[in-house]
């Protein structure tokens, strides 16, 4: 491993959906400064964040028009298809840029997104860290003078994320599993480019290389999955020897409680309100914990607030039911992260938030969205730390028998056992040159 001795790096991301800045988020430690937004950032030229303002307006009107019948379902796949990830095998040369990757270039070289970002950062010869493709391109067409990483945040990537002429490249990836690492080689990246690290799920809820702080969530977490003691009981050896016999009293630390988590444009929020009706009863007997994550979107907060009222739950507001908006998307990352370590169940579409299986949590899938999310669902599956989403509105029976049975606290193990938990403590060490006594990741998760 090459050592680079730095304690910082430039640590880039985009705020087009949560994903890129969440990742980002996880990496708050290493950043020089605080994090730059690569659209949105003090000092962009106006024409530069234009270019990136007609891709974010596409990008979340599409997302919200998805689940209109017939035409928004048609104009989403249309979309989708020029950032589909062709199927794997066979093996075989996937290297020849697709449509969106040279569009992407031709707004590089002759629009100049990413030059004043380029401009700036190369007056400090940090290593630069993408969590978006665009950005790590820029900087290397625009010559920066530094290592450029990009740090993917999907379970399967399309061409879009490998450079032009990969083989030329100097730009290295951080990749969350396995299947990204092979995937990146079939798109012409070399191997010594490659490092399998795992998604950066935040510091704070790791705690460090001996995970104490997901073992005594995970701990507190499989008492309020299991009542009657059925997982608990099968595994009691397993989880003596995992968690240690300090923390195998099963006590629980926080009513049972359910996070649902809504996309960055809003997207599936009429899911939020059928699980709500589905709950109520249990919500009105505080037999249940909600949590609606609508991260800075007032307009969502707002839907939900009008729809709590009219399902009769205004009274719940601040008990057994939250609904949690925020200014800004730092104060949305840092409360959503404290928000997790009293998470037992968080329900959500397949996004980067798959990854977070790791911290012990199980996730109940909403229908995906793109095909990203497709290949993120059948991840979560593989390393059987999620489970596809029932039908919403019978939530109220189901849910309480995956729970009933010790189902849930099952994924919440097989979530913390099987998939990366360490993915930010990986690219520290990678960026600083300091070894970590991290074992390392298996090809293939």
């Amino acid at each position: 491993m090459k050592s680079h001795k730095h304690k910082n790096a430039w640590v880039v991301s985009v705020n087009l959906g949560y994903g890129h800045e969440r990742a980002a988020f996880g990496l708050e430690d290493l950043a020089y400064g605080k994090i730059i937004t690569a659209n949105d950032y003090p000092g962009i030229p106006k024409s530069e964040k234009a270019l990136w303002l007609r891709t974010q307006k596409l990008y979340e009107t599409v997302s919200r028009i998805q689940p209109i019948p017939l035409i928004g379902q048609a104009i989403f796949n249309l979309m989708d298809h020029f950032q589909e990830i062709d199927p794997f095998y066979p093996r075989r040369d996937l290297s020849r840029p697709n449509l969106q990757l040279k569009e992407i270039y031709h707004l590089i070289e002759h629009g100049g997104l990413g030059k004043h970002l380029i401009e700036v950062t190369s007056k400090k010869n940090l290593p630069f860290i993408s969590t978006f493709f665009a950005p790590a391109f820029a900087a290397e067409v625009h010559g920066y003078p530094g290592d450029i990483y990009i740090v993917l945040c999907d379970a399967d990537i399309s061409r879009t994320w490998a450079p032009r002429d990969p083989k030329k490249s100097r730009i290295k990836y951080f990749a969350p599993n396995g299947r990204v690492v092979e995937r990146l080689k079939l798109y012409g990246v070399p191997a010594d480019h490659i490092f399998l690290t795992g998604f950066p799920l935040p510091k704070q809820n790791v705690g460090g290389t001996e995970a104490m702080v997901v073992k005594r969530d995970l701990a507190a977490r499989i008492c309020n999955l299991d009542p009657q003691g059925i997982f608990i009981k099968k595994y009691d050896q397993t989880l003596q020897h995992e968690l240690g016999p300090s923390l195998c009293h099963f006590k629980s630390t926080h009513p049972l409680t359910l996070t649902f988590s809504v996309g960055g444009a809003g997207a599936q929020k009429q899911l939020g309100l059928t699980l709500l009706s589905s709950l109520r009863n249990s919500l009105l007997r505080k037999k249940i914990c909600v949590n609606l994550e609508v991260g800075t979107k007032k307009i969502i907060a707002d839907y939900f607030l009008e729809g709590v009222k009219k399902l009769g739950l205004k009274s719940m507001l601040g008990s057994s039911l939250h609904i949690h908006h925020y200014p800004d998307r730092p104060t949305y990352f840092k409360n959503f992260t404290r928000t997790l370590r009293t998470t037992d169940i968080l329900w959500t579409k397949p996004s980067e938030l798959s990854f977070y299986t790791g911290l012990g949590i199980p996730i109940i899938m909403a229908p995906p969205i793109g095909s990203q999310e497709e290949f993120n669902k059948v991840w979560l599956k593989t390393v059987n730390g999620g489970i596809t989403q029932n039908d919403p509105r019978y939530a109220n029976e189901w849910l309480f028998d995956w729970i009933a049975s010790g189902g849930l606290a099952r994924f919440a193990w097989n979530g913390y056992i099987e998939a990366p938990t360490h993915g930010a403590y990986r690219i520290e060490s990678i960026i600083t040159g300091e070894k970590t006594p991290l074992a390392e990741l298996p090809l293939i998760v």
